[in-house]
């Protein structure tokens, strides 16, 4: 087995890095993929919250990134293709959390949620970062 291989995920580091790394890779590509999968429930509040942001086309953008998202999370949970899943999670954290979830801007009335939404995505940007460097292990 080489030191990195991308069809099964697994790395010669991986064998013997234990549980942890583990652990925290199924509980941030299930919390990423369940948290995705939320949109898809109402897509049309989701199309319309997308809107209001100024996205474009959000009626293809918002289907899109949930399902990429869905995508992601499972492969980071499952460790397939580590490299595409975390690449696309950290591209979309790092594009919708300022962009999406900007409290500073928001109505006092959605300040305190977005402001949640906010850091949320920025835990989540932390540990697909996390995640990113060690798939390029």
């Amino acid at each position: 087995m080489s030191d990195n291989d991308d069809t099964t995920g697994v790395t010669g580091d991986d064998q013997g890095r234990g549980a942890p790394s583990r652990l925290g890779r199924v509980l941030l590509g299930v919390g990423l993929a369940a948290q995705a999968s939320e949109d898809f429930r109402d897509m049309d509040d989701t199309i319309e919250y997308a809107e209001s942001a100024g996205v474009p086309a959000p009626d293809l953008a918002a289907p899109f990134a949930s399902g990429m998202m869905v995508a992601a999370g499972l492969g980071i949970a499952l460790w397939r293709l580590p490299r595409v899943a975390t690449g696309a999670a950290v591209a979309f954290l790092t594009a919708v959390t300022a962009t999406m979830h900007d409290f500073w801007n928001a109505d006092e009335d959605d300040k305190s949620g977005e402001r949640l939404a906010f850091f949320g995505n920025l835990a989540m940007l932390g540990g697909a970062l996390v995640f990113l460097r060690e798939a390029w292990r």
